[in-house]
């Protein structure tokens, strides 16, 4: 159970450390072109909101970006220590640069792309961008704000490793938790509006 546990961590400790730097680079003034909303601020048949202002093109570059840089860097940490035994990409295929930019690519897609069906969800309900509710709607969307993008990382994990649909699970529920007390962290820091 801790050897699981621990590959876990292992595997998508570029994830981790890409979406932290993800809320970084998008409070950065560059790149100012890319920080246009993906639905280019478009209603759906419904009358609101597509996606919403809070995902940008930006967002989406910073992690492919992110995801592909730390998965290279983590591969070459992995092939010079035992960590590459614990890494569930390393178990069927060889750590080489190629793979990792492959695997960092698909983390990143898997990441933010993940997001968009929880946003749209949140529009229908009329939901305002970056706020919480109230009730049982709080408890589940705080969830889901912190499940939906282990959901896509998850499935990148199962396309090059069996993990079966527990373990796919088990990568979600471990992440949306480490996800949440990554939020509050980056929170108290400031680096967060809202704790969740």
């Amino acid at each position: 159970m801790l050897k699981t546990l621990a590959m876990m961590y292992v595997t998508l400790a570029p994830a981790i450390m890409a979406g932290i730097l993800n809320m970084l680079w998008c409070k950065l003034h560059i790149m100012k072109f890319a920080s246009v909303p993906v639905d280019n601020g478009r209603n759906f048949s419904d009358g609101r909101r597509i996606f919403g202002d809070n995902k940008t093109w930006k967002g989406i570059i910073g992690y492919v970006l992110f995801n592909t840089v730390f998965t290279v860097i983590w591969g070459i940490i992995c092939s010079a220590s035992s960590l590459g035994s614990l890494n569930f990409f390393y178990l069927d295929h060889d750590n080489t640069p190629a793979f990792n930019i492959l695997v960092g690519v698909l983390l990143g897609l898997g990441y933010s792309l993940f997001e968009l069906p929880n946003s749209f969800l949140k529009r229908r309900l009329d939901i305002t961008p970056g706020k919480t509710v109230t009730g049982f709607k709080k408890v589940f969307f705080i969830f889901l704000d912190q499940a939906d993008s282990l959901f896509g990382c998850a499935l990148v994990v199962w396309i090059f490793y069996p993990i079966g649909i527990l373990l796919y699970l088990a990568f979600v529920l471990v992440g949306a938790a480490t996800h949440l007390l990554l939020n509050m962290m980056l929170f108290f820091m400031k680096l967060r509006k809202n704790m969740f």
